[in-house]
């Protein structure tokens, strides 16, 4: 190893000061997975589905998301020796390039998330301040640019702050969520439930009332795998999986609740046309304006904690990639905090860009939240499929344990399921996600260049050559009007 590269490696902090332990790792995850989604679900539901078709997709979405937290606990077991979870999976089952995509994909996922966030607390306090509009006016962008680059000197402090902070956050942000679901239930009428049951007439078959919900669900529960993302500083690498675990089932209970009792207080039609925070505006329907404020409050403050959980995972990403070598060598610089500063600084500047670009969506705060999905879907079915292959394959000094029935029927599951919702995202995301994989290739070429290798193996340049014709076709069919933001 070169004297360069030693001083590299010195700098990226390689054995990692901060070690987390489990209830903080759970909180992690916790506060990565409640977010925007939550405060959005009555609205996103109710303007596809009525409560059976509601009843079946939080089953689906359940059902699969467990299996994929059951991955990722399975792996995190099965590969001690990987970090940065999603991507390292990926390149240990599939080789550097679609690794590489992996990182980016979700990376970006991360960063256009992260918009999300700003813009719904723009919409939020665009219910006082119109200017604000729905969080797309120039107004509302500047003031999250504002907010944006705040975090960044934030988070450029030190790891275990913004930890500390995120716990605090968490605890913080539960509490009116829980609320609105008790007085949901005590203000529940049961004939308004009965006449939701089956959808509005704008609803559609009930299959396609389902398929119209899982980017929805998708989006609320990124954050799943937060504690694997964030391995590395664990005290104890069991821990991780436990934090998967408990932290799902945690979440999954009160997202599903915040949906079903929803439909016991308006009626469908009236929940689709409510603005974001819907939540909000249900609960003001429930107990008058004060509800509305009470769940405008806690949504700041939960979208704020999630925005600090989650763009300290997106950088995080990027930093482990580049000390892999997947990423160009600037990305593995890190501070005496163990704080990736590049990594932070590109993380946020990915965020400004799609925040510009909200301007110009018709739907801000749902093409943020559906392309969100769509580019964590890819990175989440090379988890899935590279978990099969542990269970199918022989063993190797580098998979601790045996193989079992139970684990490949896990991982089968999580890739049928992660397989789906590629199809229920729809060619529209599928294309606008090629738009950002494609020019990403240029990373991995520098990446490549700096190490003197070949730029792609026969493999390498067939994946890449299909993402450059998915990114021409996504820009000739939004230049046609064919699809739009």
């Amino acid at each position: 190893m070169s004297h360069a590269e030693t001083s590299d490696r010195a700098t990226a902090g390689a054995s990692p000061a901060v070690k987390l332990t489990l209830t903080t790792l759970t909180m992690m995850v916790v506060g990565s997975m409640v977010g925007a989604g939550v405060f959005s679900l009555p609205r996103r539901f109710a303007q596809e589905t009525g409560v059976a078709g509601a009843l079946i997709a939080w089953a689906i979405a359940g059902t699969g998301m467990l299996m994929l937290a059951f991955v990722f606990q399975t792996l995190a077991v099965r590969r001690p020796d990987l970090d940065a979870g999603v991507y390292a999976y990926a390149k240990a089952g599939f080789g550097e390039y679609l690794g590489f995509f992996s990182a980016f994909g979700y990376w970006a996922s991360a960063c256009v998330g992260n918009v999300t966030y700003w813009v719904l607390i723009m919409s939020t306090v665009g219910a006082i301040w119109p200017t604000l509009g729905d969080g797309d006016t120039l107004l509302a962008v500047v003031l999250s640019s504002f907010g944006l680059w705040g975090f960044f000197l934030l988070i450029r402090r030190g790891v275990k702050e913004a930890a500390a902070i995120n716990r605090i956050v968490t605890v913080a942000k539960i509490v009116p969520i829980i609320v609105f679901v008790i007085l949901a239930l005590f203000f529940f009428d049961a004939s308004v439930f009965a006449d939701n049951f089956g959808g509005a007439d704008y609803a559609g078959s009930l299959f396609n009332q389902v398929r119209g919900t899982m980017l929805a669900t998708v989006f609320v529960f990124l954050g799943v795998e937060g504690a694997s993302v964030y391995s590395r500083h664990a005290k104890r690498r069991e821990d991780v999986g436990r934090a998967t675990i408990l932290g799902f089932l945690s979440v999954f209970a009160v997202f599903a609740s915040v949906t079903i009792v929803s439909y016991g207080i308006m009626p469908m039609a009236e929940i689709a046309e409510l603005r974001q925070p819907s939540m909000a505006g249900v609960l003001e329907e429930a107990v008058g304006t004060w509800g509305k404020v009470f769940v405008s409050v806690g949504l700041i403050v939960s979208v704020l904690g999630a925005y600090l959980a989650w763009t300290l995972m997106a950088a995080e990403v990027l930093f482990v990639a580049a000390k892999d070598d997947d990423m160009p060598r600037f990305l593995r610089k890190a501070t005496s905090q163990d704080v990736p500063v590049p990594a932070l600084l590109m993380t946020t500047a990915l965020s400004q860009v799609v925040l510009v670009v909200t301007m110009f969506s018709d739907d801000a705060f749902n093409f943020a939240l559906d392309l969100t999905s769509a580019l964590s879907l890819i990175p989440f079915l090379l988890a899935a499929c590279f978990a099969v292959k542990i269970a199918l394959g022989p063993g190797s000094e580098q998979v601790a344990g045996r193989s079992t029935r139970k684990e490949l029927v896990v991982a089968v599951i999580a890739t049928l399921y992660t397989a789906f919702l590629l199809y229920a995202a729809g060619l529209k995301f599928v294309l606008v996600s090629f738009l950002l994989y494609a020019p990403a290739t240029l990373l991995f070429i520098k990446a490549r260049r700096e190490q003197n290798r070949r730029l792609f193996s026969p493999r390498e340049a067939v994946i890449c050559a299909v993402s450059i014709a998915g990114a021409v076709v996504g820009v000739i069919a939004l230049a046609a009007g064919w699809i739009e933001l």
